[in-house]
């Protein structure tokens, strides 16, 4: 093995979680030149990543296809060993099934995966985490171990936040693609004031979720709260997280960038459940959730634009109380 290429064009939190690989196929093919396929807007995520050779992105505003065809023309050229497709649309199969690489493996939920060498079942209700799914696809050139995923800030990104460490601080992600896997608005709120005035608390997010923490801010009483939404890239936002007290997110991409860099994790799960498998893994690492079941709970694998049976009750009937008990914990144990 000594070209190997993995692709994962989904979400950001899936390629994180895909990084899995990289430290995986390292560890036994260190030699191996290790490339990556991403989509536009996540490249930031492996920015000088220095287990990988080259990131390669497969921009789609140049035309689907198009970019497609530009894509697969340089990865024939490539000459791969091995292609690791994670993905499991079409467009990244006709890729791999097209690479001219010696070997591919990838899900069989993928169209072209008749055309691959090897295939394996993808399945979310199995209750296995995705990096454990994930590494079937190398168990046969490896182990059966998983490794953990990991993100690389560079000495920029970590002096660019220490600005912001030098108290005890705490991070929120209050925000999330999707509404029904978002924590209320007035939760976070509720959150923040009840939180012991030794805490900094920081928001973090994109440019576009800087309204939504404003108004959380606006609406809180604690005066040691600061947006920091569209002020750190995602690497520099990973590099503050490591060194919180605590973090706490959604089900969503901050939660794997915590993961990535072992940061405390207080991760709280509203219309999706845990065992789909993209749970937190850090080793200080708590999910909360409603106590009672729900019958309508979990409404869909990656959430809604809103609640399908009005009431939100998977989000709103969490308790305060539920959230403070993890920052005891995290206290107690460091």
């Amino acid at each position: 093995m000594k070209k190997i290429l993995i692709i994962q064009t989904a979400f950001l939190g899936d390629v994180v979680l895909a990084t899995a690989l990289v430290e995986k196929l390292h560890t036994y093919y260190p030699e191996a030149q290790l490339d990556f396929l991403l989509r536009k807007g996540n490249e930031g995520l492996l920015k000088d990543h220095p287990l990988l050779r080259q990131v390669l992105i497969w921009n789609k505003q140049e035309g689907k296809y198009k970019s497609l065809l530009r894509l697969l023309s340089q990865i024939r050229a490539e000459k791969y060993d091995l292609v690791v497709n994670v993905q499991r649309f079409g467009a990244t199969g006709f890729l791999t099934a097209f690479s001219g690489a010696k070997e591919t493996v990838g899900f069989e939920k993928n169209p072209f995966s008749r055309l691959f060498t090897r295939r394996y079942v993808h399945d979310v209700r199995s209750g296995t985490h995705e990096v454990e799914r994930n590494n079937m696809l190398i168990q046969s050139i490896t182990n059966a171990k998983p490794a953990r995923p990991k993100l690389y800030p560079s000495q920029t990104d970590f002096a660019k936040v220490e600005q912001w460490k030098q108290e005890p601080f705490i991070c929120m992600a209050p925000t999330s693609v999707w509404f029904t896997k978002q924590y209320p608005q007035e939760q976070w709120v509720t959150l923040i004031n009840s939180l012991d005035p030794k805490y900094k608390v920081y928001l973090l997010g994109s440019p576009a979720d800087k309204q939504h923490c404003d108004e959380i801010i606006s609406q809180s009483i604690n005066q040691r709260v600061e947006n920091l939404c569209g002020q750190l890239n995602l690497l520099q936002s990973a590099a503050l997280m490591r060194d919180a007290v605590l973090n706490y997110v959604n089900d969503s991409g901050p939660m794997h960038l915590a993961s990535a860099l072992n940061a405390p994790t207080c991760a709280i799960y509203c219309s999706t459940v845990p065992r789909f498998g993209f749970g937190p893994l850090a080793d200080f690492a708590q999910v909360v959730e409603r106590e009672e079941p729900l019958y309508c709970r979990p409404c869909g694998l990656h959430g809604h634009k809103a609640c399908p049976q009005g009431h939100f009750k998977c989000a709103r009937e969490i308790k305060n109380e539920q959230l403070l008990e993890v920052l005891k914990v995290r206290e107690f144990r460091s």
